[in-house]
C-alpha cells in the first residue's frame, strides 16, 4: 500500500488496573496513524468531569434497550451487577472505518469475542501488567475503592487473564511509553 496504512478495527482489553484508558489516550495522541476512539454508550450517570460524546454516550435505559432491539450495538452487557449497561455503537465503528481510520475499542473480553464474530479481521490486543501482584499494587495505589471492591476486581482480573491467549497480541504495560510504541508498531505493521 505504498507506505500508507489503511484503517481497521482495534480492540484493546485487559484487566482493571492494566492501564487501558491511559494507554488508549496516549496512543490516540502520540501514534501517527489515523486513530479514533469509539465512544461507548452507557446507562450509568456521568461521573464528575465526564463529558457526553467524549467519555461516553450517556443514554436512558429505555433508549439503550431500543438500540439493542434494533441491532444498533456491536456488543453490550450489564457490568458489575449494578444495573448499568455498556455497549459499542455500531455507527461509531462503521463511520470511522468508512473514513479509513483505525477505530479503537476499549472493551472487555466478552465484548471482544462478540465484535470479532462480526469483524474477524480486527486487531486484538490484550494489555496486561507483568504480574497479578503488580496489578494489585496499582489497584490499591488508586485509593478509590474498598477492600471488597479490590478483591472483586482481582478475582475478575485473574479470570480475564486466562483469556489473554485468545488475542492476536499481548502487550505488557510496565512502561506506558513502551506499551504505546509497541501497539503503534503492531498497527503500523498490520496496515502495510
Amino acid at each position: 500500500m505504498s507506505g500508507k496504512c489503511r484503517g481497521g478495527l482495534v480492540i484493546i482489553s485487559g484487566p482493571s488496573g492494566a492501564g487501558k484508558s491511559t494507554i488508549v489516550r496516549r496512543l490516540l495522541a502520540e501514534c501517527s496513524l489515523p486513530l479514533v476512539r469509539s465512544v461507548s454508550a452507557t446507562t450509568r450517570p456521568p461521573r464528575p468531569g465526564e463529558e457526553e460524546g467524549k467519555d461516553y454516550h450517556f443514554l436512558s435505559d429505555a433508549r439503550f434497550q431500543e438500540l439493542r432491539r434494533h441491532d444498533a450495538l456491536l456488543e453490550c452487557k450489564e457490568v458489575f451487577r449494578q444495573g448499568y449497561w455498556y455497549g459499542t455503537l455500531r455507527e461509531e465503528v462503521s463511520s470511522g472505518l468508512q473514513a479509513g481510520k483505525w477505530v479503537v475499542l476499549e472493551i472487555d473480553v466478552e465484548g471482544m469475542e462478540a465484535v470479532v464474530e462480526q469483524y474477524p479481521q480486527a486487531v486484538t490486543i490484550f494489555l496486561r501488567p507483568s504480574s497479578v501482584d503488580e496489578l494489585e499494587r496499582r489497584l490499591r495505589g488508586r485509593g478509590t475503592e474498598s477492600e471488597e471492591a479490590i478483591r472483586r476486581r482481582l478475582e475478575v482480573a485473574r479470570e480475564e487473564l486466562t483469556f489473554a491467549d485468545r488475542y492476536c497480541h499481548q502487550v505488557i504495560n510496565d512502561s506506558a511509553d513502551q506499551a504505546v510504541a509497541e501497539i503503534c508498531e503492531i498497527l503500523r505493521s498490520r496496515g502495510e
